[in-house]
């Protein structure tokens, strides 16, 4: 339960940012409830871990406002490519290829896309709110925020920061439900009840375009969808298993290839039902801290994600300001990972700027993926520490230079 109610907002987040794409928004809370439900299941029964899985932030800003609004292809289109990074995601599983990737890519690259995202987050988060506007002189500007938006988006991020601070588990989730009862009664907002039916998987379910997602221009984006949800996975995974005692002293985490089929199997499942990407919570954290050790966790979780299929009135209720001081406490535990970087190494701080720069700034996060590789390897090679460049490292910056000089 307390897993639960750390990640719970997902399922007002996500239809709301899908709905931007053009996602029905009730059939896209209907698919964020069973697919979030899923991987739970898969991963209590079949990998027995007390880890939840949901459609991912970051993934779902990458999914609307990257692939559908920034780069024009259709939501059809976009979630063929989501199905597609899962099927080759379960197959690296399968094949036990995924050690040999994460092994191969720079740690340091791993923490600039994190960070990356955490960043585009934030944006996302500010320009839904109206704190931060466009500006035709400067591009960007500060908003009136003397409008409730903004200052009700403004509470809701402190409200949640105090709520946390304290360890209270479902800060995210009290503070949604408060910023949308201060609508309420604002007059902002319509009451439409808070119990009802399901609603309709109709629009979305299998609505994949898997043509338009095999065309030269979505490779880079299947790439996108499957990077991030790899490296996501991973960190999440050991953050869990060693907060639970899983792990041996080693490191090694027993029945690992069970987990990261559950999360591409949901991955693939939530594509056909008419989500973005399913993946690993880190907010399981807070489950296992209070004694969940076992499958048995997630299963529970995927109970309640079913149960709040029967909550859509609610979920369709919540104003776009009402999430943002979520996003943006998801941005914050994402930007976090620039502590880890060596500042005073030239080779290592550039590509992570140019990652955490240009992935809000060009709105995409594939284009700060493949920014940061360029970047680093050209910073390494310039500094003479060409050994650190691996194989890898160097086919795909050679990938995405002729994705830029092509595309």
């Amino acid at each position: 339960m307390t897993t639960f109610v750390t990640m719970v907002y997902i399922v007002f987040v996500n239809p709301a940012m899908l709905a931007e794409a053009g996602i029905d928004q009730g059939a896209a809370f209907a698919a964020t409830c069973i697919a979030a439900a899923i991987g739970c299941f898969i991963m209590g029964f079949w990998a027995n871990y007390p880890l939840a899985l949901a459609p991912g932030m970051g993934l779902n800003a990458f999914f609307t406002y990257g692939v559908v609004l920034g780069m024009g292809h259709t939501w059809q289109a976009a979630l063929a490519a989501v199905f597609f990074s899962g099927c080759l995601f379960l197959l690296l599983s399968l094949f036990k290829v995924r050690e040999w990737i994460i092994n191969a890519i720079p740690n340091v690259l791993k923490l600039a896309i994190a960070t990356g995202i955490g960043a585009f987050l934030a944006l996302i988060a500010l320009k839904n709110a109206g704190i931060i506007v466009a500006s035709p002189a400067t591009l960007v500007q500060l908003g009136d925020i003397t409008q409730a938006g903004p200052l009700l988006a403004i509470v809701s991020f402190f409200f949640i920061a105090a709520l946390l601070y304290r360890d209270i588990k479902s800060g995210v989730l009290l503070s949604i439900l408060l910023v949308t009862a201060i609508a309420l009664g604002l007059g902002l907002v319509q009451y439409n009840g808070l119990v009802d039916t399901p609603p309709s998987l109709a629009p979305t379910f299998m609505q994949l375009d898997f043509a338009a997602a095999l065309e030269l221009s979505m490779l880079s984006v299947i790439f996108a969808f499957l990077f991030v949800d790899l490296f996501d996975t991973s960190g999440t995974l050991v953050a869990v298993s060693q907060k639970a005692g899983i792990s041996d002293h080693n490191g090694h985490i027993p029945r690992l290839g069970r987990a990261l089929s559950a999360d591409s199997t949901a991955t693939i499942a939530g594509a056909t039902l008419g989500t973005s990407t399913t993946t690993s919570y880190i907010e399981s954290v807070a489950g296992v801290s209070v004694g969940g050790r076992t499958g048995l966790t997630a299963v529970v979780v995927g109970c309640c994600f079913l149960m709040m299929l029967f909550f859509a009135p609610l979920a369709a209720m919540v104003p776009p300001y009402a999430t943002a001081g979520a996003i943006l406490y998801v941005a914050v535990l994402m930007l976090q990972n620039l502590k880890l970087i060596d500042w005073d190494d030239m080779t290592e701080a550039v590509p992570v700027c140019t990652v955490l720069l240009m992935t809000p700034l060009t709105f995409s996060i594939a284009h700060g993926i493949s920014l940061g590789f360029i970047a680093y390897t050209a910073v390494k090679l310039l500094c003479g520490k060409r050994h650190d460049i691996s194989m890898s490292v160097w086919i795909l910056t050679s990938l995405f230079i002729l994705k830029f000089a092509l595309l």
